[in-house]
């Protein structure tokens, strides 16, 4: 089913076999799955793709799982990607676009990357997993989890949203909620892992997230007649989906499905939280943690990317940029969104609707550009944050 070649360290180049257990590289960078495209190429045509099933699990020969007996699905993937044209009207451009993975199951675009990684876990005979997260991705893994039947061990921050906390305990994991931010969670996990025999399924500390989520690229590819569009704004928390993306697009060009050409990609975070921004504006190769993270959008209160490296890679060799939006103007220009277009998106995403605002006006984008917003999660999840805006 896969061509799965071998693993390499994404930071030296040092390959690691497949089919064992890995975490992150000797080094302590992560681990990143290198496919046989070659072999790939002679027997497998694009034109199929559409007649497999209407998931994520269509690029299966592009995933790692060997048997198709240990996918982990509940139906993750080929979410809409939607032209909204009142409110391009609205910002000043004629082309733009939403891809909505807030209808994904669990309700954001995490359930891809748990969908890949809970599905390796199966297939290596992993037990017992555990995971540091800001909400998102724990309601992905307890879900995952359960449909695998592997013990899930969740630490949350104390503040994440209500709907967060319940879905994991509604799905049977085991929930800690920490007073502090996911980089304390994530310390938690990495000093208890070894005696309690986790698998620590932490962002980019397994190689398998990024490969769910790199599909997001390939779903955009497929859905825009292989033609890829100008401009990709992605909210960035950890950044995985951004990373992926721009790993599907060098795995869709040595494939011979699309050309050289590359979004600018835009990474979007916090103004209470934007450590990938002060990189770039500093032309740093690495971010440093952001002291006091604070943001209504929980899945950009990341202070540290693990891939924070590979991040400005890819926005840097594209032309793109980073910038910091305030939590009023992304709660403001998500209920625009809502208003005009009905979509009720994360504050995450809508961060990414008042970027193009912004970007526009400096003239860094260019009004006919054909633009497009990924929105990572659904905004029924945020109720407490949209709420603020509508006291009763």
């Amino acid at each position: 089913m896969t061509t799965v070649d071998y693993l390499y360290c994404s930071r030296t180049g040092e390959r690691y076999p497949a089919g064992h257990i890995h975490n992150l590289s000797r080094d302590g960078w992560p681990l990143l799955v290198h496919y046989d495209l070659a072999q790939l190429r002679a027997g497998w045509n694009r034109d199929w793709i559409s007649t497999g099933p209407r998931s994520m699990w269509r690029y299966a020969p592009v995933l790692p799982v060997s048997d198709p007996a240990n996918i982990v699905s509940l139906g993750e993937g080929w979410t809409p990607l939607i032209r909204t044209t009142r409110l391009g009207a609205k910002l000043g451009c004629s082309d733009l676009w939403v891809k909505d993975e807030g209808i994904n199951p669990t309700g954001s675009f995490k359930a891809r990357g748990l969908s890949c990684a809970l599905s390796m876990c199966k297939e290596l005979g992993i037990r017992k997993i555990a995971i540091p997260s800001a909400g998102n991705a724990a309601s992905a893994s307890a879900a995952y989890a359960a449909a695998a039947g592997i013990e899930c061990h969740i630490f949350m921050p104390r503040d994440v949203p209500q709907s967060n906390f319940i879905e994991c305990q509604t799905a049977g994991a085991h929930v800690t909620l920490v007073d502090g931010l996911i980089s304390d969670c994530a310390r938690i996990v990495g000093e208890r892992k070894a005696q309690e025999g986790w698998f620590e399924v932490t962002t980019l500390k397994e190689p398998y997230r990024i490969e769910g989520k790199k599909t997001m690229g390939y779903e955009l590819a497929e859905q825009m007649q292989w033609k890829l569009p100008d401009v990709i704004l992605y909210p960035t928390g950890g950044g995985v989906g951004l990373i992926g993306m721009w790993k599907a697009f060098d795995e869709m060009e040595e494939l011979g499905w699309i050309d050289s050409r590359r979004p600018k990609m835009i990474s979007v975070q916090a103004s209470g939280c934007a450590p990938i921004v002060r990189a770039f504006e500093q032309g740093a190769e690495r971010s440093e943690f952001w002291q006091n993270a604070a943001t209504v959008s929980s899945g950009l209160r990341v202070p540290k990317p693990l891939g924070d490296f590979l991040i400005l890679d890819s926005v840097r060799k594209s032309q793109g940029t980073a910038l910091a939006i305030t939590d009023e103007d992304s709660l403001a220009w998500g209920v625009e969104l809502a208003s005009l277009e009905g979509l009720f998106i994360a504050p995450e995403g809508a961060a990414c609707v008042a970027a193009v605002h912004h970007l526009l006006a400096s003239g860094f984008l260019r009004p006919d550009e054909r633009i497009v917003i990924y929105n990572t999660g659904a905004g029924v999840k945020y109720l407490a944050a949209y709420s603020t805006l509508y006291p009763r």
